[in-house]
């Protein structure tokens, strides 16, 4: 009998010995899905960013461990490829962080925010996307960062910065108001789960034809200017801060327009497409389809070189084509028929870091089972409406199975 309540009191013992482990370890865990503040950032808990001194920068940028200094802008390649994305090449997009905070995303294209999540970034601060023109690899993954980065930390709303069309239907207003609706399923059914704010999408539709400034907030100034692709309503961009300068081109075959606002700046990102030879051996187009489509409504290797030799950007960089070697290496010697100043080939994941005195250009190094860094105190504080209930039948709500689920083991009021 001893034995028995020995043996009892042993396993009691343990049982509360092991309650308390696992206790110690969902707060632990708890903890540590918040992330911690690094100069107003939410950065994944357990970092530091480290600053970086006298431009000695690691070879490899692993996303979490360095700060945007004071006076130094982070570009990073999100995506670079096509419509038909592949395995390397997600469709266009390209991610701006500013020393003094902002974060500023130019396209997002499909498969785009599977690079972004990645990286483990705040999503707090990506409430700001410039779209050149609305195809799918350059506008795809609107929606999913909506409500990807609503549910991973943004409090506030998207804000979409887009050109208007030759009618209204072919506007970023009407595209936006339109993901709006196709997604009201899923947006009103998150009700009281999430902020309310950071469920609106808000469209900033500008006139596409002006050479104008469409943003002005502390201290950037972004512009757009027109660009030419296959129909009214394209764009590119000039991002300006603290005397460094961004320049985006989406989709255009050279103009004057990107001549004349692209020049001198310190990066230059423009579209380098394929050789009509090249676009017929990868996609098997007839000639008269493959020069259509890389040279009168793109711009080719050397067709990228000549604006480049105008311009005169402290660095260019050429994107929009799959990073296949063959490919690219034959892309590489078309640009430098044309052009002999600094480039960068991008791909996926391609980082730029620069100063007034220095840029450097590495490649982004992270692991690709990451997650998102978890939602901050102020996502937990945002204001909330009523919870979503009332949205099924009653004859559907019957169908649950009763006391399968386990109950809550803390306080839900």
């Amino acid at each position: 009998m001893r034995n028995v309540k020995a043996k009892t009191i042993g396993s009691l013992f343990l049982l509360s010995l092991l309650m308390a482990v696992a206790c110690i370890i969902l707060l632990s865990i708890t903890t540590h899905a918040k992330p911690d503040k690094v100069d107003g950032v939410n950065v994944p808990s357990g970092r530091i960013p480290q600053e970086i001194k006298d431009n000695k920068y690691p070879r490899t940028y692993f996303p979490g461990t360095e700060r945007v200094g004071k006076n130094e802008m982070r570009i990073t390649a999100l995506g670079t490829g096509m419509p038909t994305q592949s395995p390397s090449n997600a469709a266009a997009a390209f991610l701006v962080e500013l020393g003094n905070g902002d974060s500023f995303l130019f396209d997002l294209g499909t498969g785009s925010t599977d690079r972004l999540s990645g990286l483990e970034t705040d999503y707090s601060k990506l409430d700001k996307v410039f779209i050149s023109h609305l195809h799918t690899d350059h506008a795809g993954d609107l929606a999913t960062l909506w409500v990807a980065g609503w549910i991973g930390g943004r409090y506030t709303p998207l804000h979409v910065y887009g050109p208007s069309g030759s009618a209204p239907k072919l506007g970023t207003k009407f595209h936006v108001d339109h993901i709006r609706e196709a997604w009201a399923w899923d947006v009103t059914s998150r009700a009281g789960t999430l902020p309310n704010a950071g469920g609106e999408i808000v469209a900033h539709e500008f006139d596409y034809s002006k050479t104008a400034v469409i943003y002005d907030k502390n201290g950037v100034k972004v512009s757009s200017f027109p660009a030419i692709h296959i129909r009214d309503g394209s764009v590119s961009f000039r991002l300006e801060w603290n005397g460094l300068s961004f320049v985006f081109g989406g989709d255009s075959v050279p103009n004057k327009w990107f001549a004349k606002e692209a020049k001198d700046a310190d990066v230059v990102v423009h579209e380098c497409f394929f050789t009509p030879e090249q676009w017929m051996k990868i996609a098997g187009f007839p000639y008269k389809q493959a020069y259509w489509v890389t040279t009168v409504i793109h711009t080719p290797p050397e067709g990228f070189g000549k604006v480049m030799s105008m311009v005169k950007p402290r660095l260019a960089v050429a994107y929009h084509y799959w990073n296949h070697r063959d490919i690219e290496l034959e892309i590489f010697e078309g640009v430098r028929k044309t052009y002999d100043g600094p480039l960068a080939m991008a791909a996926d994941l391609t980082v730029i870091n620069v100063t007034k005195d220095h840029i450097e250009v590495r490649e982004v190094s992270f692991n690709h089972e990451a997650w998102a860094q978890g939602v901050s105190k102020e996502w937990d504080t945002a204001p909330r409406g009523a919870p979503a209930t009332g949205l099924m039948s009653d004859w559907l709500k019957k169908g649950a199975l009763k006391g399968v689920n386990p109950p809550p083991t803390q306080p839900i009021k």
